[in-house]
């Protein structure tokens, strides 16, 4: 659907972002030591679909996976992305349960 290529961190806004077209689609985060908590996700009404909520989110994911840092879901819809896809639970700190 797209690529990781399109995904950008804006650490100064400290926020993802995945442009589609004139359109912006971002998850929010706070990081903090090793962890990361995604915080807002923020997808345009033009974009919106489940599809393209899930492929961003395991966009997010992945690069997330690369960095090797914890994963704390406070989002929704992460949460419940994180908790129908098991191979992404394994990026939870210890003690989080969703």
């Amino acid at each position: 659907m797209f690529h990781t290529s399109n995904l950008t961190d804006n650490s100064f806004l400290r926020q993802y972002e995945l442009k589609v077209g004139s359109e912006l689609a971002t998850l929010e985060y706070s990081q903090q030591e090793r962890k990361i908590f995604l915080t807002k996700l923020n997808i345009p009404e033009v974009l919106m679909s489940e599809s393209f909520l899930e492929g961003f989110i395991k966009l997010v994911l992945e690069n997330i996976i690369e960095k090797e840092i914890s994963v704390v879901p406070t989002s929704p819809p992460v949460a419940k992305f994180i908790k129908r896809n098991r191979r992404y639970r394994k990026m939870l700190p210890v003690g989080i349960r969703i």
